[in-house]
This record gives C-alpha cells, structure tokens and sequence, in this order.
C-alpha cells in the first residue's frame, strides 16, 4: 500500500467506520472459505472468468424477470383478478426483505456457493409451481419459493462482486449482475411478443434454462476450491463438524430466525390489506381487514423490543439489523435511500405496463420495451459511472445530482400518463428517470461498504438490499391501495355501466382487445386510468423529498485504491483475550494504530 492510500485508509477509518461493539468476534467461516477461494483467481484471467459467470447468472434472472413481469400481469388477469397484481408484489417484496439479510448471514457462516446452488432450487421449485398454477392462491405460494431463490441469487452474486473487486472498483463490480439489462430490454419484447399470452410456458421454460446458466460460476468455485485444497488454504481454515444439533442451534438462534419471522409477519400483516380492501365493493369494514392491520402495527414494536432484548441475552445472535451499524449516519441514510428508491418506483411502476396497454394503446412489445427503458439506462448510465467513481473516488455530489434528476422523472409523469399523447412522454420520463437511477442507486449501495469492513460487508449488502424490498412493499401496497380503492368508482362514474366496469377492472387485457382506441367505452377507461396514474405519480414526486434529505445525510468518504475494504481496528471498548483494556493500553492502542 502507498503511502497516500495509507493515509486514506487512516483516514476512513477515523471517521466512524462501523464495527463489532460487543467481544472481538472471529471471522465467520463462510467470509474465511471465500477469502481463501478467491486467493486463487487473483490474476486478471480468474477474475473475467469469475465476472463473466456472473454475467450469465444475472442474464439469466434478469431475463426472466423481465419477461415474468409481464406475465404475471397475464396470469392475475386470468384468473380475473388482475388488481391481485399488487398483493403478489408486496407478499414477495415483504418475503425478500425478511430473506435477504437471514441469507446474507447463511452466505456468511456457511460460504457463498453453498446457499447459492440452494438459491437455485429454490427458484427451480417456485417457477415449476407458478408455471402450474390453476388460481391466484396457488400463483402466489410459487412466487414465494421463487423469490427465496431470486433473493439469494441477488444478494450471493453481490456478495462474490464485492469478494472479487477493490473499493474503487466496486460501483463497476456491483453493476456487472446489472449488464444483461443492456440486452434484455430489447430481446424481452419480442419474446413476450412471440408467447404473447401464453404466460405458463413463458414462465415455465425457466426451470431448465436458469440451472443451465449457473453452470459455469459453480463449476469456477469448484476449480477454485480445487486449488485451494491442493495448495493447503482449506485446511487451514476447516473447522470442526457441527453435529445435527448444532446446526440446528446455529440457524435458529444464530441466524436470528425469530426476527426474521416477526419482521416478516409485521410487514405481510400491516401491508397486505391495504391492497385487499378496496376493489368493486369496499372491504375496510370486514374484519378480515382490520384484525391483520392492528396486529400488524403491534408486531412493529414487537420486533424491535425482541432484537434489543436478544442481542443483550446472546452475543452469538447476529440482529436481522444489527444496532452498532444503524447508529452510523453514512449506514442509516443509505437504508433510506433504499427504502425510498423503490417506494417511489413502484408508485409509477407497478401498473405502468397495464396504463401502456389499455391506457396508452401499446403493443404487447412496445409496453414491455418501454416498461424496461428504467433498467436499461440506468444500467448504462452505471457503466459510465463505475470508470468516473474509479477515477474521482468520491461518491456523494454525483448520488445527489441523480436524486435531483427523479423530480424531473416524476414531473413528466404526472403530465404524460395515458392517452396518444403520453407514448413519447412516458419514453422520455423513463429514460430520464433511469439516467438518475444509474447516478444513485449502485453508488449508494458501494457508499454502505465504506462504513464497514470485509467481516460485515455482507451485512451491509444485505442491509441495503432489503431496504429496497422494504420499499417494494410499501410500494406495491399504496399503489395498490390506490388503485383498488380508486380506480372501480372513477370506471363506473366514465362507463355507467356495473357489469362493464366490473370486466375492465377484473380483466383489462380483455377488455382492450374488446374495446379499440378511440371507442367511448375504451375512452372512458382511458380517462379513469389518466386519473389514478396521475394521483399515483404525485405521490411518487413527493417521496423524492425525503429521498433528497436522506441523499444530503450520506458520508462522502475516499473508495479506497487496491483494498477490498476499509480496516478496521477492534475498538477500544472490546476485550482483549477476556481482559478490558486500562487506559495505558488504550493509549498504546492508538498509538500504534495511528503509525501503522
């Protein structure tokens, strides 16, 4: 290390990088088996390998779910309960946010590659389910076990960029599992154009295709654990067998199941009826509404008492959040960016393909197209990003210049969103939109990484990345709360009609093909969907406010040239071999810290 990047490193490190408050702890098994995995693929050729069958992985979920966005828009509406479609996305959105960290730490404790050939049966499993599915129910458990398997893939594959990449490096690294997104936006189209609405075969045929495309990574972490073995770094750090008990003991308490279940409960309970309780007839009054929503705002607290009481019980229990992380303003004010980003996105997003069919007058390529314009901007627009980070080294000014670009994103919204007029519009709103994304969302998550080191990296990740299914959720909920509570009176006031109105709402897909543009009855939907789009995308423009505030409280430390992450020293309140440290030894700590 030269000395201006020591310097740096000092510098980093002072400023109140996140760390372990409780007893030294020793370096989980999982970040050990890596650290001695990735030793092996140092050179150049072993990092494009390991890069490039990330790729392939990430294409593969990438395609798939752009392609099943589409359909599960099909599917709801053919159970003719597309307004379902919001329900779906907020219980998987809820069930990502509670997975993601729960993972993360699995990844952690028992190694990378291991949970991800997981992760992949999972997704196998929940693709086959969704792909049979004959109701809305049966739709819905699928995409449960399909997400675990889209989480952990996600949230692995970050975990190896961030293994496999320096700090200055890491806005690129994180982009690479983005890159497909250059492909899929264009290739997505037609092929939802040639299924059209086959949705059962358009979702099925990943069951075989997504194992396919994770061949080449297990296959380079097997010749890597090869090497490995054979040069003697295994061994070095092999541990000893846990018994069936204790592994038991491990995922249960370790892992902080308990949490994880009353965080998911707290969020599945006060969320979900929101999206329920509107439709052709109001449910609010019905107790299958209220009951979930009191206990729901009950589990909240519930949560938080359960994760300080545990980790004052139990040092071995890792929190789902852990508190010594969320104390640091560049940790807290990067969560709720996450929370934030996808709160507003899916404000605009979650009904946007439906408003492009039956609003705009789309073809089934062109909506998808365009509903995939965000993804593929800001994806180029973060390849541009990576090679300015590298060089600048500085994250903050360019986060909150992307944050200023969604006012005009949601400006452009609010005006363009429905009719002939809006086709250009809405294009031009998208691509605005994703040059923001492409300015703030990646770096926001390399921003986390400063503020801790390589031991609870994966923490940090997984922290963010739940953060934007915690905003999925609420997302997903309040647009659909609108929608369901909205959109049945302003169709019935356009069309006068109960019985239309009743189909339009149930099955607009239907009801487009019905109806052409400029019909009055395809006018009058048109009309209605004008009218919610534009209350929906209000709201989206005013959660870019706090997402401004939250921008401003970042850090703006140095990405650090040719380190993994920043070093942090154990601190001073930790035991050293059980004993405290007296303020003599506290001096000669930092003494010897600071001239290292």
């Amino acid at each position: 290390m030269t000395e201006q990047d020591s310097s740096r490193s000092e510098k980093g490190s002072q400023d109140n990088v996140t760390h372990n408050p409780h007893d030294v702890e020793p370096v989980p098994y999982g970040v050990r088996h890596i650290e001695a995995i990735s030793k092996q693929y140092r050179n150049m050729t072993g990092k494009i390998v390991v890069f490039v069958s990330i790729f392939l992985v990430a294409y593969g979920y990438g395609l798939d779910g752009t392609i099943r966005y589409t359909f599960q828009a099909y599917a709801t509406a053919s159970y003719s309960s597309h307004s379902l479609l919001a329900t779906i996305n907020t219980v998987r959105s809820i069930f990502g946010a509670a997975a993601l960290p729960f993972i993360a730490r699995l990844a952690d404790v028992f190694g990378r590659i291991e949970i991800f050939i997981v992760a992949v049966l999972f997704y196998v499993v929940g693709t086959i389910i969704e792909s049979q599915a004959y109701d809305v129910q049966r739709f819905a458990a699928g995409s449960l076990f399909y997400q675990f398997g889209y989480t952990g893939s996600i949230v692995v594959l970050q975990l190896m960029a961030a293994d496999f990449s320096f700090l200055n490096w890491r806005v690129m690294a994180s982009f690479v599992p983005a890159f497909p997104f250059i492909i899929n936006t264009w290739v997505s189209g037609d092929i939802t154009s040639a299924l059209d609405t086959r949705w059962s075969w358009g979702i099925g045929m990943w069951a075989f295709i997504y194992p396919l495309l994770s061949l080449p990574l297990i296959v380079a972490y097997l010749h890597m654990y090869y090497r490995a073995r054979k040069n003697g770094d295994i061994q070095a750090i092999q541990e000893r067998k846990l018994t069936a008990k204790e592994h038991i003991y491990k995922i249960f308490w370790e892992m902080d199941l308990i949490g994880v279940i009353l965080f998911a409960a707290a969020l599945a309970l006060f969320l979900i009826p929101f999206t329920l309780a509107g439709g052709v007839q109001s449910e609010w009054k019905k107790a299958n509404i209220i009951v979930p929503l009191v206990i729901g705002f009950f589990l909240f607290p519930t949560f938080a008492v359960w994760e300080v009481y545990a980790q004052r019980k139990s040092s071995n229990i890792m929190p789902l959040f852990p508190g010594h992380m969320l104390k640091d303003r560049g940790v807290w004010s990067a969560i709720g960016i996450g929370i934030l980003i996808d709160w507003s996105w899916y404000m605009q997003g979650d009904y946007l393909y439906t408003v492009l069919v039956v609003g705009v007058g789309e073809s089934i390529k062109s909506a998808t197209r365009i509903t995939q314009l965000y993804s593929f901007v800001s994806v180029v627009t973060g390849v541009f990003m990576g090679f300015l980070v590298a060089y600048l080294r500085r994250l903050k000014g360019l986060i909150l210049f992307g944050i200023s670009m969604w006012f005009v994103a949601f400006g452009l919204l609010v005006h363009y969103r429905g009719g002939d007029y809006s086709h250009a519009g809405i294009i031009g709103a998208q691509c605005v939109m994703g040059v923001g994304a492409g300015f703030f969302t990646y770096p926001t998550q390399a921003s986390i990484q400063t503020c801790t080191n390589h031991i609870y990296m994966g923490t940090a990740i997984a922290t963010y990345l739940a953060s934007y299914y915690v905003g999925a959720a609420l997302g997903s909920s309040v647009s659909g709360a609108i929608w369901t509570q909205l959109l049945p009176g302003e169709l019935l006031k356009r069309l006068g009609d109960a019985e239309l109105a009743t189909a339009a709402y149930g099955d607009p897909f239907t009801f487009a093909t019905t109806f052409a543009m400029d019909t009055p009855e395809r006018t009058a939907v048109v009309q209605s969907y004008q009218r919610i789009q534009k209350i929906l995308c209000i709201v989206g423009l005013v959660l870019c406010v706090p997402l401004l505030f939250f921008g401003l409280c970042l850090r703006d430390r140095e990405m650090l040239k040719n380190e993994q992450s920043y070093n942090v020293p154990a601190t001073l309140e930790q035991k050293d071999e059980g004993k405290k440290l007296n303020t003599a030894e506290k001096v000669k700590e930092v003494l010897v810290f600071r001239l290292h």
